[in-house]
């Protein structure tokens, strides 16, 4: 049997309106009062009908995630803190993949779920300005990613700029003066172009060639495509130092091309990682990785979509999540006995 907001009232011995106030998290009620009606939401199960709630406000509950790649780890962990970020709010999220195809991009972005979500969180890569443009439809929308598209919607993104350099920086301070990059991609990708010229900028400050011989264009950004970059620097003559590679899955497998190659990692070629994902932290060498604080990307788009719906969002605006290097043993070396790395 459902319990009641009158149920709970009535084992509280209180009015519907002080259980209501409570349920609703209202700052009036007094820490006793709350105490009190919270006791009894304890004592009999009591559940508050979400869906009910949010169509009193005329709203479904529902927030859309359109992301390009759910087989990437990346945005399986980005989904995963959106959707945690979502439920403190008592809002669900909707997920699409788009597969980074245009066509898809297109149809999330112009509303084709409209009348059932109440904001969307686009990761859009094909997607360009003109199509954002011209959308129809009023549903708060929040991009993620790098490209950059000069319209009023909020925009969370890393600084990959900043964030490669600081990954060069490092493999340059161990003393690396061979810095490949595996990753570029074939097409136009801003991502892969701002990390490139994140690693380019680097060496060149630090009076270090970027020698363009030492960079691998790849059709994709898999653990398949980071072999074959790696493989294609190898089979050119090419000996890095070290490897800073587009993503995670990239590194992972040219570190297996290293090994299946008697190249050690990292005492023969260093290799750094983008996004930090869990695969990294576990393998027989895990992963120094430019880690971006996941958590807060998803926190933040979603605390925009709900600001656009409460009116209570500034102009719209690009914001900019934090990030770290987590360096672990792929640069470092195996720790000293007894201790452990960064995982």
């Amino acid at each position: 049997m459902r319990v009641s907001l009158k149920d709970v009232a009535a084992h509280a011995g209180v009015s519907i309106k002080t259980v209501s106030n409570v349920v609703n998290n209202y700052q009036h009620v007094t820490p006793a009062m709350r105490e009190r009606v919270q006791r009894s939401i304890d004592a009999l199960g009591y559940r508050p009908n979400l869906a009910a709630r949010h169509l009193r406000k005329g709203r479904t509950g529902i927030i859309a995630l359109a992301l390009p790649e759910l087989g990437n780890p990346y945005f399986a962990e980005l989904a995963a803190s959106v959707i945690d970020a979502a439920s403190e709010h008592d809002y669900i999220v909707l997920l699409d993949h788009t597969g980074g195809m245009r066509e898809q991009e297109l149809l999330v972005s112009q509303g084709f779920r409209a009348r059932v979500i109440d904001g969307l969180i686009l990761s859009p890569i094909e997607l360009e300005t003109e199509d954002l443009r011209d959308r129809a439809q009023d549903v708060p929308l929040v991009l993620l990613g790098e490209r950059d598209y000069d319209l009023p919607y909020d925009h969370i993104a890393i600084d990959n700029v900043a964030a490669a350099r600081a990954a060069v920086r490092h493999l340059i301070g161990l003393g690396r003066r061979e810095v490949a990059f595996i990753g570029a991609r074939r097409g136009r990708s801003e991502p892969a172009q701002l990390r490139v010229r994140g690693w380019r900028e680097e060496l060149t400050a630090a009076g270090l060639p970027a020698d363009e011989g030492l960079v691998a264009a790849t059709d994709g950004w898999g653990h398949a495509d980071g072999a074959l970059a790696m493989n294609h620097i190898l089979d050119s003559g090419r000996r890095p130092d070290a490897v800073f590679a587009y993503n995670d899955p990239m590194a992972i497998g040219a570190m297996r091309v290293l090994h299946e190659r008697g190249l050690r990692v990292p005492e023969d070629i260093a290799v750094v990682g983008f996004d930090d994902v869990i695969e990294g932290r576990f393998g027989a060498v895990t992963l120094t990785s430019v880690s971006p604080d996941k958590a807060a990307i998803g926190r933040l788009a979603v605390e925009s979509v709900l600001a656009r719906l409460n009116d209570r969002a500034p102009e719209p605006r690009r914001i900019w999540a934090d990030y770290r290097l987590a360096e672990r043993e792929s640069t470092l070396g195996r720790p000293a006995a007894g201790k452990v790395t960064d995982v």
